[in-house]
């Protein structure tokens, strides 16, 4: 797994923000593929990551 900051406050990052729609903090994950498989908008806490990210393990 490849996790990638984004600094929305980066022009880059505005860009990508701005394709994706997104309002900060997004937590967004995606397959190899590129497709989208969970989205969170908004604070968490990092066991709910874990869950989430596990739920999602083939």
């Amino acid at each position: 797994m490849t996790v990638i900051r984004v600094d929305v406050q980066s022009p880059a990052g505005d860009a990508v923000a701005r394709d994706f729609g997104t309002f900060t903090p997004t937590f967004v994950l995606f397959n190899a593929q590129g497709i989208e498989l969970w989205r969170v908008i908004g604070s968490l806490d990092p066991d709910q990551v874990r869950q989430s990210m596990a739920s999602l393990q083939p």
